[in-house]
C-alpha cells in the first residue's frame, strides 16, 4: 500500500510541476509542428469496466448523477426486494459489479429509462468466484444486493480526479458497443467488432458476442477485417501494444470457466486481440506486441512509438473483484513514466475504461448504427497542451482515438474500405459518423 501511495503522490506531484511546463520549441532545427501535429507520441492507456457515474458521478461540471438538494434524484427498481435503490457513496476498494453483455446492456438501458441495472445485476447467477472466471461478462459477483448502483468520490479515486482537474475529463465518452471486453477492444484497434466466416474480410459481419468463435477461419487468424496498424505500417508509422504480464481474464478454450491462466504479449486475448488480425500477421507485426517492461524503457529513453496501447493485468485492471487501488497505482506507473520521459512534451495520453462493468450511468447512449454506442465510460486527457481543468460535453467514443490518430499521422486517411486499399464489409465508417466529436478541441496548440 505505501509503495502504490508513492507512486501516485509522485504522479499528482509531477502532474502540479507540468500543468504549466514550456512546451516551446527552441529556435534552431526544422520548423515547429503545429495543431495536432504538436503531438508525436498518442498513448491509449485502456482499463476495465468502470461507468461514468460510478467514478465521477458527482464530479463538479461534469453531467453527473441528478441530484436534487443534495441527494440523488432518482431511484432505480430492485424488484426482488420489492423497493428501489438510490446512487450511493462505495467507500469498498474492492467492488463486484454486474453483467456486461449486450443482453444486460439492453436490460441496463431499458429502451432509454436507464434503471435495469438492479434488476440485471440480481437475474445474474452468482458464485463467479467460485466457478473460477470473475471476468465472465455475464457475472455478477455473490453481494447480499448489488452494488452497481454505488460511486465513487476523490476519495477513493483521488489519482483520478486530480488528474481530471490538472487536464481533461471528458464526460460523454461512450464505449463503442452495447457489449463487453473483447469487442470494445476490437473497436479500440480498427473501429469494428465482426465475426468472419471465411479468409475473406468480405465475410465479415458484426458480432458483441463471440466475434472471437469462428471456426472455418484460418487458425491463428480469426480477424479478417481491417485494422488500424495495417495503415500505420503501410505509411510507416510505428506503433507498439504493450501488455501487463500476470493474470489473463479469459479462458484458452473460450470457455467462461477456468483455473487461472497466465497473460503476456505471446498470449492472445480479450485484452490482446493485435496478433490475431491476419494484417498484422501479414505485414510480420507481431513482433510490435510487446511486454510493458519495453514501454516503461521506451518512455525512459525517449524512443515511444508514435501510436502505443497499454493494457493491464487482471490485478491492476480495476475489472471487479480488482482494486480500483490497484488499477490507480498502476495508472499512475505509466503515466508518471511518460511524464519523466523527453517525449513528455510531444504527448497526448488518453486513458479509458472499455466497458461499463454493469455500474449504474443514467446517460441514455446514442444510437449511430446498428449496434453502437454503449453505455458511458470515463475518458481523460493527459498531455503538456491538453486543457485545463476543462470537462469535454462532446460526445465521443473509442473511435474518436482511431480518428485523432488518423489525423495526426495519416492524413486523415479512415478505416473506410472504400478508401483504404483492403475492402472490408464493415456497416459504417466509425470515426465520420456525424455525432462523433473532435479530441482536437481537448487541447491548446497556442
Amino acid at each position: 500500500m505505501q509503495r502504490r501511495a508513492i507512486g501516485i503522490a509522485a504522479v499528482l506531484a509531477v502532474a502540479l510541476s507540468t500543468a504549466c511546463g514550456d512546451t516551446s520549441s527552441t529556435a534552431l532545427g526544422p520548423p515547429a509542428a503545429t495543431g495536432i501535429h504538436k503531438i508525436r507520441h498518442v498513448i491509449m492507456i485502456v482499463q476495465e469496466n468502470r461507468s461514468f457515474d460510478s467514478y465521477f458521478g458527482t464530479y463538479p461540471g461534469a453531467d453527473g448523477i441528478p441530484m436534487r438538494h443534495g441527494r440523488p434524484a432518482l431511484c432505480v427498481p430492485d424488484p426482488a426486494h420489492h423497493t428501489c435503490v438510490r446512487p450511493y457513496h462505495d467507500t469498498a476498494l474492492v467492488n463486484a459489479g454486474g453483467p456486461h453483455t449486450a443482453g444486460a446492456a439492453a436490460t441496463d438501458i431499458n429502451r432509454g429509462r436507464m434503471n435495469g441495472f438492479v434488476v440485471a445485476a440480481e437475474r445474474t447467477s452468482a458464485g463467479c468466484l467460485r466457478s473460477g472466471n470473475p471476468n465472465d461478462p455475464n457475472c455478477s459477483l455473490s453481494r447480499a444486493r448489488p452494488d452497481v448502483m454505488g460511486y465513487h468520490t476523490a476519495a477513493e479515486l483521488p489519482l483520478y480526479w486530480s488528474l481530471a482537474h490538472h487536464y481533461v475529463l471528458q464526460d460523454h465518452m461512450f464505449a463503442p458497443g452495447r457489449g463487453w471486453s473483447l469487442p470494445s477492444h476490437l473497436y479500440g484497434v480498427s473501429g469494428w467488432s465482426a465475426l468472419c466466416t471465411t479468409a475473406s474480410p468480405l465475410s465479415c459481419r458484426t458480432d458483441l458476442s463471440s466475434p472471437n468463435s469462428g471456426s472455418t477461419t484460418p487458425r491463428g487468424a480469426p480477424y479478417r477485417w481491417t485494422d488500424i496498424t495495417y495503415l500505420l505500417h503501410r505509411d510507416h508509422v510505428s506503433w507498439g501494444y504493450f501488455v501487463s504480464a500476470g493474470g489473463r481474464p479469459d479462458c484458452p478454450s473460450g470457455a467462461m470457466t477456468c483455473r487461472a491462466v497466465h497473460q503476456s504479449a505471446g498470449t492472445p486475448g480479450i485484452w490482446n486481440p493485435l496478433p490475431r488480425f491476419a494484417t498484422v500477421q501479414a505485414d510480420h507485426q507481431v513482433g510490435n506486441v510487446q511486454d510493458v517492461s519495453r514501454f516503461f524503457t521506451d518512455a525512459r529513453r525517449g524512443t515511444l512509438p508514435a501510436v502505443s496501447w497499454v493494457v493491464p493485468n487482471e490485478r491492476s485492471s480495476e475489472h471487479p473483484p480488482s482494486s480500483v487501488a490497484n488499477g490507480q497505482g498502476w495508472v499512475a506507473k505509466l503515466v508518471h513514466a511518460v511524464m519523466q520521459s523527453p517525449d513528455w512534451k510531444s504527448t497526448a495520453i488518453f486513458v479509458t475504461w472499455d466497458d461499463w462493468g454493469g455500474f449504474y450511468d443514467h446517460v441514455a447512449p446514442p444510437q449511430v448504427d446498428a449496434f453502437g454506442y454503449g453505455l458511458r465510460v470515463p475518458g481523460l486527457v493527459i498531455s503538456p497542451y491538453a486543457r485545463r481543468g476543462f470537462v469535454d460535453h462532446q460526445v465521443l467514443s473509442f473511435d474518436a482515438y482511431l480518428k485523432f490518430i488518423e489525423d495526426d499521422f495519416l492524413g486523415g486517411q479512415r478505416l473506410d474500405p472504400a478508401t483504404d486499399g483492403r475492402p472490408d464489409s464493415r456497416p459504417t465508417v466509425r470515426e465520420n459518423v456525424p455525432i462523433l466529436g473532435n479530441l482536437v478541441r481537448d487541447f491548446n496548440f497556442g
